[in-house]
């Protein structure tokens, strides 16, 4: 049975690294919107914070933090998707980014738009998300597309956590603590189809958890004829 179902991305395991990650805020477009990535290397937690500003650019803003290496490619085709474990969060609304391409930057050293790959979510306090691949939503520049090709999982060039105003729905000061980012893959394949999994991923639980053994369903339905 192979062993890998959980490969540490971001955090966890493999601690954050702040130098990883630089920010991608609407001060490119003109605005004054503002972000950082706070962590140590003994940090479990990454903290997303700054300020959401949407005077300037009349209602509009956003501020995001996004991988900075230009290189940098990921494998998650073996995986269903992605595990999101959040710290602690304020209320507002988020969205984690991908992308499958980089397009080489302008004359002026600005970056081109590509595609983007999105997932909205508004934590509470300490939560667990796990985004299946079909739950990420194809955008260009923050407008949902049709009929285009599927995220490339053999090819994710890009990772990034945003923050919008949605003209004027939120704006201000902003902190997201963010605890890990994993590829997840939720069944245990097999080698052989007659073997039967140690253990489970439990949808509602959001975790793995052990198979009883066969004897103890025989025993418990045994129980039942009484």
């Amino acid at each position: 049975m192979t062993e890998t179902s959980h490969l540490p991305l971001f955090g966890g395991s493999r601690a954050w690294t702040p130098d990883e990650w630089t920010s991608s805020d609407d001060r490119v477009r003109g605005g004054s919107s503002k972000s950082t990535l706070e962590a140590t290397a003994e940090s479990l937690v990454a903290t997303f914070k700054g300020t959401l500003d949407i005077t300037t650019l009349g209602g509009a803003g956003f501020a995001s933090q996004r991988t900075a290496t230009e290189d940098g490619r990921w494998d998650l085709s073996e995986y269903d998707g992605i595990e999101l474990k959040i710290d602690h969060a304020d209320g507002k609304l988020y969205t984690l980014t991908l992308k499958d391409e980089i397009l080489a930057k302008r004359p002026d050293g600005r970056e081109q738009s590509t595609l983007s790959w999105e997932f909205d979510f508004r934590p509470h306090g300490a939560t667990t998300y796990f985004i299946k691949w079909a739950d990420f939503r194809p955008t260009y520049r923050g407008r949902d597309q049709e009929g285009v090709e599927p995220l490339d999982l053999k090819n994710v060039r890009r990772f990034g956590i945003m923050i919008r105003s949605f003209f004027g729905g939120q704006e201000g000061p902003f902190e997201l603590g963010i605890t890990s980012i994993a590829a997840l893959r939720t069944e245990r394949y097999l080698d052989h189809p007659e073997e039967e999994p140690d253990e489970y991923f439990d949808e509602k639980l959001g975790a793995f958890v052990q198979r009883r053994p066969t004897w103890f369903g025989w025993f418990t339905s045994c129980l039942g004829c009484r």
